[in-house]
């Protein structure tokens, strides 16, 4: 190993956590050495929200980040929340909109989200500290010894008795991304939650085929698993399903398990009977179609198999039909995997870590934080929210 150049602290990987980390512990004076294999910077930011980056979400509570310890991150999304990141953004003079659900995007490029944290980052000078980037060089050793950690990169070598493991999960591997923060934690001791693909579109088998006749075709809904339920919009896919409900939904869905969407979340209870009292000679495929898309409408209509005028069909048949479209019941057969999933579910387990620094129990020195970390956020900015609050959190014990 050639003479290592020495450091605070060694951040490896320069996503939305491990950016925000460098940037923090640059500006209270730390050496920090951000380090990633990419060849630039916050890839996945550039790619978020249409290109527009979901950045945060105007309520980030606890209650919607998924984990094995749902406590876990109560302690580092309180002490930074997503205010303090809209200051910061408004500090940089980036224009932004709330979209539905209080979901923050910028009104031009996901560009300077990235742009304002390698600012941040320039910024640890005037602090007395300083952010070396590496980028291009992916890390082929990591050693722990003396109270110090080592590492070799390219033809070069670091060392610092810190440690920032921020290189993500393996969600868009296209991107780069891959399991390497789990290998990493593994070899220092740490358990790791079995990783999962989430935010993802779910599959469907032969026997739903004619659902998936409607790719392109989508509606509000509300889908539920369990006690998991979200109204937003589904989206009939050429595999199965997908749109902002399922994605939230796929994070609480396991193999095996059916899930049910009620296709009419906003007719009350009894509408069908309406229906049949205000337009006897109408058929269910014509209701369904002025409430519905017309291709859906028709599917539906097929499936309940209620031929002929409503006022002909027995009320206990038009109730039967309004309880399956209330709860339309899907088996899926899998999730599209992380090559489309948004984020990982699972990863390191908190258990081995403390929620207030983000540091390893058993090593001093060690951290891992962001999407590494079995902390998973629903859809709309939540994720970016637990990134910048880990990245934080970890930051200020360097």
């Amino acid at each position: 190993m050639a003479v290592p150049e020495r450091y605070d602290a060694i951040v490896l990987g320069a996503g939305a956590a491990g950016l925000m980390c460098a940037a923090t512990a640059g500006q209270r004076g730390r050496r920090v050495l951000l380090l990633d294999h990419a060849e630039a910077p916050g890839k996945k930011i550039l790619i978020s929200g249409g290109g527009r980056c979901n950045f945060t979400n105007r309520e980030a509570p606890a209650e919607r980040f998924l984990s094995a310890n749902p406590h876990f991150a109560k302690s580092a999304l309180s002490r930074y929340r997503p205010e303090d990141f809209i200051a910061l953004v408004d500090s940089h003079r980036i224009a932004w909109h709330e979209k539905t659900l209080g979901q923050l995007f910028c009104d031009g490029s996901a560009r300077q989200i990235v742009a304002m944290l390698l600012a941040e980052c320039d910024r640890a000078a005037g602090a007395g500290g300083a952010v070396t980037h590496s980028l291009g060089a992916a890390a082929r050793l990591v050693e722990h010894a003396d109270g110090r950690f080592r590492i070799a990169f390219g033809s070069r070598s670091a060392e610092a008795p810190a440690l920032v493991i921020a290189t993500g999960g393996p969600s868009i591997p296209k991107m780069g991304a891959t399991g390497f923060a789990y290998d990493l934690a593994r070899r220092f001791g740490l358990k790791v939650v079995e990783p999962r693909p989430a935010l993802v579109p779910l599959t469907l088998g032969p026997e739903e085929a004619m659902f998936r006749t409607l790719s392109g075709v989508a509606t509000p809904v509300e889908a539920r698993c369990g006690k998991a339920r979200f109204r937003e919009a589904a989206l009939f896919t050429h595999k199965g399903l997908s749109g902002p409900a399922i994605l939230q939904l796929s994070s609480y869905w396991r193999p095996g398990a059916g899930i049910e969407i009620d296709l009419l979340p906003d007719e009350a209870a009894g509408w069908l009977r309406a229906c049949k009292a205000e337009q006897p000679r109408a058929h269910l495929k014509t209701v369904l179609g002025h409430r519905l898309p017309a291709r859906l409408a028709e599917v539906l209509a097929e499936r309940l198999d209620l031929a002929g005028d409503l006022g002909n069909l027995a009320n206990r048949k038009l109730d039967a039909a309004e309880r399956r479209l209330a709860g339309w019941p899907f088996a899926p057969t899998g999730t599209e995997g992380f090559a489309k999933a948004e984020v990982t579910a699972g990863g390191i387990a908190t258990a081995g870590l403390s929620s207030k620094t983000m540091e390893a129990r058993h090593l001093p020195g060690l951290f891992c934080i962001g999407e590494a970390v079995d902390v998973t956020g629903w859809l709309g900015g939540y994720n970016f929210q637990w990134a910048w609050a880990s990245g934080r959190a970890a930051a200020a014990a360097l």
